[in-house]
């Protein structure tokens, strides 16, 4: 986490908080709509009669939309979360070393929690840890 200083001197002003909030908030409402679409999807699948053929073709369509659903349930916690930070004066900041993450990553992802260089550690650890 970064030092008390670095929080009281954030590299991003207020108007640009505001604009990742929007960002943030927009996202999360578009995935609210997604997430609905899925459910009705779901829905209306489970009320067509079918044979048997058309049963497991339903039943696969039923299990992409169940991990799409997941999908957009742990994104929505995720944008959440970083609302959250951006409340509490630590968005922006890498949760590892506590460096700015750098708004060019953040316009890219706003739910980034790891500074690039980082990220790309955790991201070759994970692929060396799988080849083990």
């Amino acid at each position: 986490m970064a030092p008390k200083e670095k929080r009281e001197t954030h590299y991003l002003n207020g108007e640009q908080l505001e604009y990742f909030r929007g960002k943030l908030l927009n996202w999360k409402n578009e995935l609210l709509r997604e997430s609905e679409e899925t459910r009705t999807a779901l829905v209306e699948d489970k009320n067509i009669e079918a044979d048997s053929i058309d049963t497991a073709c339903n039943l696969l369509n039923q299990s992409i939309e169940l991990r799409t659903k997941d999908r957009i349930r742990k994104l929505i916690h995720k944008v959440e979360l970083a609302i959250k930070k951006i409340d509490d004066g630590t968005y922006g900041y890498c949760e590892e070393t506590g460096k700015p993450i750098g708004i060019k990553r953040l316009e890219a992802r706003p739910i980034a929690t790891l500074c690039i260089e980082e990220q790309e550690r955790h991201e070759k650890n994970e692929r060396e840890y799988r080849e083990d």
